[in-house]
């Protein structure tokens, strides 16, 4: 593990263009370019879709069996990204699990706040069951807005007493949108790019009228009873950090199989950049062999 990479890797992200509390149009196209500038590995292919009314996109690599579905969330603060900004990410991680991702376009905040997202979550995922699919094929993953909708909706899932997938990654969740988690103000200046301030804004893009502190907004102040395992990834230099340590007490006090993996002096994000960061491709070896673990049991006890 390089202290030159991780140097490297957050002195790049301070020069990026993305300012998360500017103009959404703005942001959006400067977030697009930015993660979508470098071209998909040549054996991944994208193809639109829909899945219970919702746009999706299906990515699949060229080795995989697609026996188990990967059903993915990407991050953006609810207001930018979107499934082809996340498709290096979930196709690195596929890859190594030899799934299918499934990658969730679901509506964007200002314009649709809560819970637009949240609908189209459970949409999505409903229809995934609809189309046939054994839940215990299903992993869900979700990255940072996305992680904080993945909660929700397994929590949802709980609740209507629907089948719950066999497992769920959660990198760099945010869970907490009232923004109370102690590392929202300690942890700006380590974080490179983003403070409290900045992610207010667009926390009340995504709230509307809505009460922030509604645990279908902010999970971590959910009933997360009947959960299926998961596994949550932080870095240690991010303002999200808590999010993560609160959601695993959280969901190990309501007697979820929990593991909380936090690798230390990396922001946000930080397995997005596993080509060039050796901390990062190790989380994502980690998440796939947690992936491979849950996904094979469920197989096998059926």
């Amino acid at each position: 593990m390089s202290q030159q990479q991780r140097d490297a890797l957050e002195e790049l992200i301070r020069k990026a263009p993305l300012d998360i509390g500017g103009d959404v149009i703005e942001q959006r196209a400067n977030f697009e370019k930015m993660l979508s500038a470098r071209p998909l590995a040549d054996d991944v292919s994208t193809t639109p879709g829909d899945l219970g009314g919702v746009p999706v996109l299906n990515i699949e690599t060229g080795e995989a069996s697609h026996d188990a579905v990967v059903l993915w969330f990407h991050g953006g603060w609810y207001v930018i990204g979107s499934p082809r900004t996340s498709a290096g990410l979930s196709s690195d991680l596929a890859r190594r699990v030899d799934a299918k991702v499934i990658s969730v376009d679901y509506r964007l905040a200002p314009e649709h706040p809560y819970p637009a997202a949240q609908q189209d979550a459970s949409a999505a995922y409903r229809g995934l069951l609809d189309s046939g699919v054994d839940p215990r094929s299903i992993a869900i993953v979700g990255e940072s807005a996305g992680g904080g909708l993945a909660v929700a909706l397994l929590a949802s899932l709980a609740e209507d007493g629907l089948a719950q997938p066999a497992c769920a990654v959660l990198l760099s969740p945010w869970t907490d949108l009232t923004l109370s988690g102690e590392t929202m103000t300690s942890m700006v200046g380590i974080d490179p790019v983003f403070t409290r301030e900045k992610v207010s804004v667009r926390a009340a893009d995504y709230v509307g009228s809505a009460d922030p502190a509604d645990p279908s907004i902010s999970p971590i102040f959910a009933d997360l009873h009947g959960l299926p395992p998961i596994l949550i990834q932080a870095g240690s230099h991010e303002i999200l950090l808590d999010d993560s340590i609160r959601l695993a007490r959280r969901s190990a006090i309501d007697d979820v199989d929990t593991t909380l993996d936090v690798t230390p002096g990396v922001p946000h994000g930080f397995q997005a950049f596993a080509a060039i960061l050796d901390e990062g491709d190790a989380a994502l070896a980690r998440a796939a062999a947690f992936l491979d673990h849950h996904l094979s049991w469920a197989e096998a006890t059926t």
